[in-house]
C-alpha cells in the first residue's frame, strides 16, 4: 500500500482486532483513501469467495464434548506420559490449520437495509450496554412462546427464539436493539454466570456456516446467516461454549 496505512493495520481492521477508536479512525480513512478502499474490498471479496466455497464444516456436539473429554483425560500427568510425542505434533498441526482457515473465513458482518459494515466493536459495545442495569431485556421470560411474540408489531420481522435450558443455555429474555442504524433482536441466554447476546436481523445474503470465532477485549463472538436471518453471538463465555450455543440455534 502506498499511504501511511500499513497491511497490518488493514488485515486488523477486517479481523476486527482494532480497538473502536482506530477502527473509526481507520473508517474515516477509508473515506478519503481509494486505494485503501480498493484493497478492502478486494479482500472482502477474496474471503467471502472463500467462505461460499465450502472448504470447511464444523463437527457436530457430540464430537465436539468427546473431543474435549479426551483433552480433559490427556492433561492428567499418568495419561500424558504415555501419549506419544507424534500425536502432540498432530495436535499442534491442528491448531495451526484452524488458525490458518479462521483468518480467511471471518467476513465482514453485513447489514442487509444499508449494505454497509456492522463492526465487531459495535456488537461488543451493544453487549455491555446491555449489561448496564434496566438494559438486558425488555421482555424478560425464560418461555420461548412469550418471547417471541413479543417481538410482534415492533420489527419488521420476527426472530426464531428457543430455549435451551436442557442443553445448558437457558432463555433469559429478549429486547430491542440497534446496529449501524437498524433495528435489530437481541435474544439473551445465560451461560452458567455469563449472559450471551444473540443478535438477529434479516439478510438477503446465502446462508453461510458458523464462522470460526472472533476476539476482542476479552469477548467472543460468533457470525451465521440462515433461512434469510443474519445472527452475531457475543459474550465473555468460551468460544467453544458460544459456539455450541449457536450450533443449537443453527439446527
Amino acid at each position: 500500500m502506498g499511504c501511511d496505512y500499513t497491511r497490518t493495520a488493514l488485515h486488523g481492521y477486517l479481523d476486527g482486532e482494532l480497538d473502536a477508536t482506530r477502527a473509526a479512525e481507520f473508517e474515516r480513512h477509508l473515506e478519503g483513501c481509494r486505494e485503501c478502499a480498493n484493497t478492502l474490498g478486494a479482500e472482502e471479496s477474496l474471503r467471502s469467495s472463500l467462505q461460499r466455497s465450502g472448504l470447511y464444516e464444523h463437527a457436530p456436539i457430540s464430537l465436539r464434548k468427546k473431543i474435549r473429554a479426551d483433552l480433559d483425560a490427556a492433561t492428567a500427568p499418568a495419561i500424558a506420559s504415555r501419549i506419544p510425542v507424534w500425536r502432540w505434533f498432530a495436535v499442534a498441526a491442528a491448531i495451526l490449520i484452524v488458525a490458518s482457515v479462521s483468518w480467511y473465513a471471518w467476513p465482514r458482518l453485513q447489514s442487509s437495509a444499508t449494505s454497509s459494515p456492522v463492526t465487531a466493536a459495535e456488537i461488543i459495545d451493544a453487549h455491555i450496554r446491555s449489561l448496564q442495569p434496566g438494559h438486558l431485556t425488555d421482555v424478560a421470560s425464560t418461555d420461548q412462546h412469550t418471547v417471541k411474540p413479543w417481538f410482534n408489531g415492533k420489527l419488521a420481522f420476527v426472530p426464531p427464539v428457543k430455549d435451551f435450558t436442557e442443553e445448558g443455555f437457558p432463555l433469559i429474555g429478549g429486547r430491542l436493539d440497534v446496529l449501524n442504524g437498524q433495528d435489530v433482536a437481541a435474544l439473551v441466554y445465560a451461560r452458567r454466570k455469563h449472559l450471551i447476546n444473540v443478535f438477529v436481523w434479516p439478510t438477503k445474503e446465502p446462508d453461510t456456516p458458523i464462522h470460526p470465532p472472533g476476539s476482542r477485549q476479552g469477548y467472543q463472538w460468533v457470525h451465521w446467516r440462515h433461512q434469510g436471518m443474519e445472527f452475531c453471538a457475543v459474550s465473555d463465555v468460551s468460544a467453544s461454549d458460544l459456539h455450541e450455543l449457536a450450533q443449537l440455534i443453527y439446527q
